[in-house]
């Protein structure tokens, strides 16, 4: 008997069909992989499968009898667990807090301490998450962050456990006893259903394998053993027409980017613990992407642009023949912008009004604008920036955090440009976007190429970096194992560097995107 059935689950969005009667079933003692591209529908059936969100049709079964869960909270009091993408932890909050929200064991009226740590610290030392139990989850980096998320589920000793992406952020020694745990899980009849972009993950610890392709299954419940990397990919994939996102033609200030005659020159970088080597060049105008799984180097290379991270070992020269200098601050003012996808964390003051937010780094970081604020002129210039990249406020004095979450990149990006950078690293812009948003974004980048600037991707989002750039840097376990370009450039060629280091031989591929 399967623990849980989802059938025939459809799920709409605004007249955007994100499910068709797809379907999946979990035996007790079994690691399901659920796969499919971005936007294929994975995360929206994870949710309905946990209670989350209400499909518009469609049965979960749990050990056979219909069921229908009112939340995720009531999802968990029948044995559903789940651990998303998206972190669902209180940051003021202590560690062991965070493992017990709203649930914490008592002893009479009082929450049972002593409980709570017999009940974690195991768990916590199988992740290998060393750290106080009591520290703020604040303090923690975002892959320890992951960790305690995880935690969090296990602890609760559920009888079915969905994982939406936990790998994503985690190293690979974390990722190896995440994996490890998954077969400890397994051997407890405990059913799994794991989503991962990570396909060696995929073949190395599941059973069965459900794909989705633009929220139908096509492959259904198949043995793994049946499967290969490019087996996947191909049903994956599909045989979809590369799309190419051209540049808007919308004109930008010539103050938004500082042009120069010289590019970005990155030679035989070393970072620690990930990157080994690397060299590449970027020229201005270009959109050059980076490519990898997590812990192979991209996301740690982009801060490295950033002059968050140090080489070990190599250089690296900003555009005008500039060595690299050291900091964050000494790269901004030598006019690198460093986007991020974290917006919440790392790009936006929520609280603070988008004026204030757009002229962060030129006048409040950098001082540019002088020692006094004149703040009717920073306000209009934030309004003009508001224009020009058509961001969706009811005026400069809106706060951040009240806009969408499309419009809230914007104004991250337009804080950036503000500064008049010559160089834009962006990691994973569209995160969380919806796809109209996406659109504008993609259009600017072309617009900033077009004015002058360099211009380096990462993003999680295989077929943006086969729309957006010019050629893509595929990473493998810390070192360039190729560049794609022109026809060669494909999410099936992406997905199979990614996974392999290397592509499969001439007519074995799947089918190019």
């Amino acid at each position: 008997m399967y623990t849980l059935e989802a059938q025939d689950i459809s799920k709409s969005y605004g007249g955007v069909r994100a499910l068709d009667r797809a379907a999946i079933a979990v035996r007790p003692g079994s690691v399901h992989a659920l796969l499919g591209e971005n936007g294929a529908g994975k995360s929206t059936l994870v949710k309905i499968m946990t209670g989350a969100i209400r499909p518009d049709s469609g049965v979960l079964r749990l050990d056979g009898a219909d069921v229908r869960f009112a939340s995720t909270a009531d999802a968990f009091r029948q044995g559903v667990g789940v651990v998303s993408q998206e972190l669902s932890l209180f940051p003021h909050l202590s560690v062991l807090a965070n493992m017990f929200p709203m649930r914490e064991p008592r002893r009479g009226p009082f929450v049972d301490r002593r409980e709570m740590l017999r009940l974690a610290v195991p768990i916590l030392d199988e992740l290998g998450l060393e750290v106080d139990p009591m520290v703020p989850v604040s303090r923690l980096p975002l892959a320890e962050r992951q960790l305690v998320e995880i935690g969090k589920a296990l602890v609760t000793k559920p009888r079915v456990l969905l994982l939406d992406e936990p790998t994503s952020a985690l190293e690979s020694g974390a990722t190896d006893r995440l994996l490890h745990i998954l077969r400890v899980l397994r051997s407890q009849d405990v059913a799994v259903v794991f989503v991962s972009h990570i396909l060696e993950e995929v073949m190395s610890v599941c059973d069965e394998i459900t794909v989705l392709r633009d929220g139908v299954v096509v492959t259904a419940g198949e043995d793994v053993g049946a499967h290969t990397v490019e087996s996947v990919v191909s049903a994956m994939i599909g045989d979809r027409p590369r799309v190419v996102v051209r540049p808007s033609g919308r004109a930008l200030a010539e103050q938004a980017v500082a042009t120069t005659t010289s590019g970005l020159r990155v030679d035989g970088v070393t970072l620690h613990r990930t990157v080994q080597d690397v060299s590449f060049a970027v020229e201005p105008g270009e959109i050059v992407g980076l490519a990898g799984l997590a812990g192979s180097g991209p996301a740690e290379l982009l801060r490295a642009l950033a002059g968050i991270e140090s080489p070990v070992r190599g250089t690296i020269s900003l555009p005008g023949g500039i060595k690299a200098p050291h900091g964050q601050r000494a790269h901004i003012a030598a006019g690198v912008a460093y986007v991020s996808g974290d917006r919440r964390r790392l790009g936006l003051m929520l609280d603070k009004p988008v004026w204030e937010n757009v002229v962060q780094v030129r006048t409040m970081a950098m001082g540019k604008d002088g020692a006094f604020l004149r703040v009717p002129g920073l306000v209009t210039r934030a309004g003009e920036h508001m224009s020009r990249l058509n961001i969706r406020a009811s005026s400069p004095e809106a706060t951040a955090g009240s806009l969408s979450g499309g419009n809230q990149q914007k104004v991250v990006l337009a804080k950036w440009l503000d500064n008049t950078p010559s160089t834009i690293v962006l990691d994973d812009p569209t995160r969380g976007v919806d796809i109209g948003a996406k659109a504008e974004i993609h259009g600017l980048l072309g617009d900033l190429a077009a004015a002058g600037a360099v211009v380096v991707l990462r993003s999680t989002d295989l077929e943006e970096l086969v729309a957006v750039c010019e050629r893509v840097i595929v990473l493998y376990r810390g070192r360039i194992c190729a560049e794609l370009r022109g026809d060669g450039l494909s999410t099936s060629a992406l997905l199979q560097l990614m996974n392999t280091g290397e592509l499969a031989p001439e007519g074995s591929q799947a089918p190019a995107s």
